[in-house]
C-alpha cells in the first residue's frame, strides 16, 4: 500500500509543480488536494476538494483522517498587501489548517513551503512572517519541515496561475535556466521542491525540522 497525503495549494505553481511528482510516484497510493480554485487535472490517484474558504469551521467539516502527510504549498505573494493581510493569509491559515490535520491524524507528518531566509525576528516583513508561518509548525504537536527556497523556476509544464507572472517566466526561463546552474543556492525548480518533499513522505526515520535552498536542489536531484 503507497502513502496518501493531504496537499494544500495545488492550483498554484510550486503546489501543481509538487502534485505533478506524487502523482507520478508509485509510492504514492493517493493526493486528496484540498483548493479554493477548480483544480483542471483528473488523474486517478486523485481527490480534489474544493472548499470555499480555509476557515475552522469549514476545515472542521472536513474528513482528513487517514492522510499520512500534509504538504502545505499555498501562500500568496506580498506584493500589493498590508503586513496584517499577509499575515493572516500566511500564518493564521496555517494554523487552521494544521490543526485539522493533526486532530485527524496525531501521528501525521507536516511540510511547509516557507522561503529563504524566513526569520520571525527579521526586519523585512515577508521574511518576519514567514518565520511566523515555521514557529506555528514547532507549536503543533507533529514532526514537521520548512523548506526554504529561493528563486522557484517552473519546469514540466507547470505555469504560473498568473498571467503576468507566466509571462515573465516564459520570457525569463533562459535566463533562469543559466541562474540556477550558476548559484544553485539561491535557485531551484518546482520539480525539485516535489522530488525533495516526496523523499520526506517516504523517509523512515526522523525528518529534519529546516531544510535550505540548495539541499532542496540536492535531494530534488538525488
Amino acid at each position: 500500500m503507497g502513502k496518501q497525503v493531504l496537499l494544500v495549494g495545488a492550483t498554484g505553481l510550486v503546489g501543481r509543480g509538487v502534485l505533478n511528482v506524487l502523482l507520478e510516484a508509485p509510492d504514492i497510493a493517493r493526493v486528496t488536494a484540498l483548493v479554493r480554485r477548480p483544480l483542471a487535472i483528473t488523474h486517478p490517484k486523485l481527490r480534489v476538494q474544493q472548499i470555499a474558504e480555509f476557515s475552522a469551521a469549514v476545515l472542521a467539516g472536513l474528513d482528513l483522517h487517514g492522510l499520512e502527510a500534509c504538504l502545505y504549498c499555498a501562500g500568496p505573494l506580498p506584493l500589493g498587501m498590508g503586513e496584517a493581510a499577509y499575515r493572516e493569509a500566511t500564518v493564521a491559515t496555517l494554523a487552521r489548517v494544521v490543526q485539522a490535520y493533526a486532530r485527524a491524524n496525531p501521528e501525521g507528518y507536516v511540510a511547509y513551503v516557507s522561503g529563504m531566509g524566513a526569520d520571525p525576528g527579521s526586519r523585512l516583513v515577508p521574511l518576519r512572517v514567514k518565520g511566523e508561518a515555521e514557529a506555528v509548525l514547532a507549536r503543533c504537536g507533529l514532526q514537521h519541515t520548512s523548506l526554504r527556497p529561493g528563486v522557484v523556476r517552473p519546469v514540466d509544464g507547470v505555469r504560473s496561475p498568473h498571467r503576468l507572472r507566466g509571462l515573465a517566466y516564459r520570457l525569463g526561463d533562459p535566463l533562469l535556466a543559466l541562474a540556477a546552474h550558476l548559484a544553485p543556492a539561491i535557485f531551484t525548480t518546482t520539480a525539485a521542491i516535489g522530488a525533495c518533499m516526496l523523499r520526506l513522505v517516504l523517509a523512515a526515520g526522523p525528518r529534519p525540522t529546516v531544510i535550505e535552498n540548495a539541499d532542496i536542489t540536492r535531494l530534488g536531484g538525488e
